[in-house]
């Protein structure tokens, strides 16, 4: 207390931000629902069997789908090139989205599943481009995948390299406000061993419950202690059948993200579709949307 405050002044002020504090509680309290951000959820566009091609919004909004996660494509015969880097590519895309009303929720390079990042050359060209189609599509993520080829389990000198071009990636992609996530079948702590070495808020974690789960991690868990400050978008997968129906508990990672912080896009990343790839997806979205819905 400040000693040149009389007491009274002093307890009435206390009262007043009291009640002030109470007051703005109980307005938050009353705020309408649609007020408070939620959940968009996308589809992979090669999910969608369609990748880095404009015809996945049509399709997309047939579903009901608020976005698609559009993916760089693969070197066609006799290029070195990714098909996402070529302008008009981008416009293509960039005028389905508008025509269909479904949104780019982010960007992927599945391709480093082949030709792997921690060990070809033209990859580290491939992210350090990356970043002007991010500024030109307005994209704020690009998932790095880690799988096939490019897997790091095991791989100590495979991820010290990963290390050694995402330092030199962090400072350009934070200077563009733009982040990468790191996907591949390394669990949290793992994960948090080259975030912590990379030591930048540009590369993150992309989340994946169905991948972690397959490799015996308990996904809510490892969603809380990670965060959202290091988690930049997550997908929603189950490996063994429509959602719902399969292994995934998608109350408890609703649950998981709740505790984390986490709001912004989720994505189906189908490997079940029994029903058929439109009708397969459109269940998973209808299964989705009440758990996840865009105000909560």
């Amino acid at each position: 207390m400040n000693p040149l405050i009389p007491r009274r002044v002093f307890v009435q002020g206390s009262l007043a931000a009291v009640s002030a504090a109470a007051l703005s509680r109980v307005t938050r309290a009353a705020e309408p629902v649609a007020a408070q951000a939620g959940f968009r959820i996308f589809a992979c566009d090669w999910t969608l069997q369609k990748a880095c091609n404009p015809e996945a919004f049509e399709l997309a909004a047939r579903i009901g789908l608020d976005g698609v996660q559009v993916d760089f494509g693969r070197p066609k015969e006799g290029e070195a090139t990714l098909p996402l880097f070529s302008e008009a590519q981008q416009d293509r895309i960039v005028a389905a989205a508008e025509k269909h009303r479904v949104v780019i929720a982010s960007l992927a390079m599945g391709v480093l599943n082949n030709v792997p990042y921690k060990s070809d050359a033209a990859t580290e060209q491939w992210v350090r481009d990356s970043v002007k189609v991010m500024t030109r599509l307005k994209q704020k993520v690009t998932l790095l995948a880690f799988f096939g080829k490019g897997d790091l389990v095991d791989d100590a000198a495979g991820v010290t390299e990963v290390i050694r071009r995402l330092k030199q990636l962090a400072p350009r992609a934070e200077a563009a406000g733009v982040v990468y996530g790191i996907e591949s079948w390394l669990k949290a702590a793992e994960l948090e061993r080259i975030l912590d070495a990379v030591n930048s808020p540009a590369i993150r974690v992309y989340y994946d419950v169905g991948n972690m789960h397959k490799v015996g991690e308990d996904y809510g868990s490892a969603i809380r202690r990670l965060g959202r400050e290091r988690i930049c978008e997550v997908h929603l997968k189950d490996y063994d059948d429509l959602y719902g129906k399969g292994s995934i508990n998608f109350p408890a990672v609703r649950s998981a993200l709740d505790a984390s912080g986490y709001r912004g896009w989720l994505g189906i990343e189908g490997v079940k579709t029994p029903l058929g790839v439109e009708a397969s997806i459109r269940y998973d979205v209808d299964y989705l949307r009440p758990l996840f819905p865009k105000t909560v």
